[in-house]
């Protein structure tokens, strides 16, 4: 049958599962968006910004099967796209990211709205293309998704000129992808399992360390199911809360900057370091240097250059996560270390996450009275701030892939177009987005789009007037100099949400309005803002010192607190 390329790009979409794709239309694709007119099996999600449009389908690949689709024109809306590419690559999220281009025979010439996107990208794709012509489509696609949803997964763009989009041609069904030089390694090597069988046998305080891998697997069921024949106590990264439930006997929270001090103590004293999809970044080791320095190390990814990149490792595995764990039950013997346990249990009842206690509304009790109210199986959503960190340590994640946040690279903005992804794809579930003033203003726009949509999302809003991470960084490290974090005018969030039909808002102003206004908010079926008045000398505690390592922590003002 004969099509245009902008009707096989749509057919490509279809064939994929695709229902709903995310953009902002423009001259350089109005071929596609016409194209789009024609099918009524996908629907377009009209965004307000095109970096919104990247969050929101980065939102539809973490809370689901889908890999998400956004769409942008040429030039400035293509480079709009980029924050949310190189977000999507930093936490390994599979896209695809469609942009029109001049046709082809301006490319070069500087052109109106004539940017090199597959050059400004390369650095935070997965793979990217310039089609020049239209017969390559079908198989484009197929190889883009391929690539994209495989192996450790990320982005992919595909720039497509205008001209191309409207060349006809007869449409060929694409091959089975077949790529030269990709070839994920998804089997686990058989020694090297039974190596780490030996290790878990030998060791006296082993450890399992859970990083995003583990979500992006889909691992979770393997590892609770290996935990009933190996007792070893597991933490976790930002970005594999709910791999092990947070009530689950044997975890022990999340580790690093802002972590549970019993997870960083736990990797101070460990003599196995199971690490499975954790990428040992930054903000997890602190100091490399003095990370597990009684452990023996065990690295498993699925992504080669990750072995050794920022930690040594001992025993070296590449295999899908999910495999190795299979493969790893069928080799292990029942083990308990119950001196072990006890040691960490014992850590933990004496240094829960705690806050400055007053007559205060404090964020901490807003998230944890949201945790008990959903049971910790809602989405959830974050901007980028001291939110984020309060969501990760006072919401009790059940679930793996329950919390959506930028980790890698900690972009502002991300949570409300995420969310709205999230909601498209998973109707009927609640999802609430957390978010800071600061954060939600680089997006709010976004409300918009959100009740065009008839989306019941939650915005809950802690509203102190400043940049309070910032802040918070500045009174650590800048001898209190505050610059720059102060907000002298922000609007009135409640009239500008209910400036759009037919929204609810709440304002929490004490704590005794807490669990009344989340129940009233949670059960209503409309866009619902929740703001909640802090105070911007509220801190996010512990936080261990970015130069000692794990092993030493502010647990409150004045109080430290040292794992011998």
């Amino acid at each position: 049958m004969r099509m245009t390329g902008a009707q096989a790009i749509i057919k490509g979409l279809i064939d994929h599962g695709i229902k709903n794709v995310y953009g902002y239309p423009g001259g350089a694709v109005l071929p596609l968006y016409d194209a789009l007119y024609e099918t009524r099996d996908i629907r377009h999600v009209l965004m307000r910004s095109e970096q919104a449009a990247a969050h929101a389908a980065s939102g539809v690949s973490r809370t689901s099967n889908t890999v998400g689709v956004c769409i942008a024109t040429s030039g400035p809306g293509a480079t709009n796209l980029v924050t949310g590419i190189a977000t999507a690559y930093m936490d390994s999220v599979p896209m695809i990211a469609i942009t029109g281009q001049v046709p082809t025979g301006l490319i070069g010439t500087d052109a109106f709205q004539e940017v090199d996107i597959t050059g400004i990208t390369l650095p935070i794709v997965k793979h990217s293309y310039l089609v020049k012509n239209a017969e390559e489509i079908p198989q484009i696609l197929e190889d883009a998704f391929h690539i994209a949803n495989t192996g450790r997964k990320g982005p992919v763009l595909i720039d497509i000129p205008k001209n191309v989009q409207m060349t006809e041609f007869e449409y060929i069904e694409p091959e089975e992808t077949r790529l030269r030089g990709y070839k994920p390694n998804y089997e686990p090597n058989k020694k090297q399992i039974a190596r780490v069988a030996d290790e878990i046998q030998k060791a006296k305080r082993p450890l399992i360390l859970t990083g995003g891998g583990m979500v992006h697997a889909k691992a979770a069921p393997r590892l609770r199911a290996l935990l009933q024949t190996v007792e070893i106590p597991v933490i976790s990264t930002l970005m594999s809360l709910g791999t092990v439930p947070n009530r689950h006997p044997l975890y022990f929270g999340m580790l690093g900057l802002h972590g549970r001090p019993v997870a960083n103590f736990a990797v101070s004293k460990c003599d196995l370091l199971i690490s499975l999809g954790a990428r040992f970044d930054d903000r997890t080791t602190l100091v490399p240097e003095t990370f597990a320095p009684e452990a023996t190390i065990v690295h498993v990814d699925v992504d080669p250059a990750e072995i050794d990149k920022n930690i040594e490792t001992r025993v070296p595995i590449v295999a899908d996560l999910g495999r190795f764990i299979e493969e790893l039950a069928k080799k292990a013997e029942p083990k308990t270390c119950r001196d072990w346990v006890k040691q960490l249990t014992d850590w933990n009842d004496a240094y829960p996450f705690k806050y400055q206690e007053d007559d205060a509304l404090k964020p901490q009790i807003v998230l944890r009275a949201l945790s008990d109210l959903t049971d910790g199986n809602a989405f959830i959503t974050t901007e980028v701030g001291q939110h984020q960190m309060w969501a990760a340590q006072f919401y009790r994640y059940q679930e793996p892939g329950r919390l959506i946040t930028s980790g890698g690279l900690g972009t502002m903005g991300y949570g409300l177009p995420a969310a709205i992804g999230a909601a498209m794809e998973n109707p009927g579930k609640t999802v609430v987005n957390i978010a800071g003033d600061g954060s939600f203003q680089m997006n709010m726009g976004e409300i918009g789009t959100a009740v065009e949509q008839g989306l019941p999302i939650k915005l809950l809003l802690f509203n102190n007037r400043s940049l309070s991470l910032v802040r918070q960084l500045q009174y650590f490290g800048a001898g209190k100099r505050y610059s720059g974090i102060d907000f002298t005018c922000n609007p009135d969030f409640c009239k500008l949400v209910e400036a759009y039909p037919d929204t609810e808002t709440y304002r929490i102003e004490r704590p005794d309005q807490v669990e009344d206004v989340l129940k009233t908010a949670l059960a209503n079926d409309k866009f619902t803002l929740i703001e909640c008045i802090v105070s911007n000398e509220e801190r996010v505690y512990p936080v261990a010192c970015p130069t000692n390592g794990l092993n030493k922590m502010n647990y409150l003002d004045d109080v430290e607190i040292v794992c011998e």
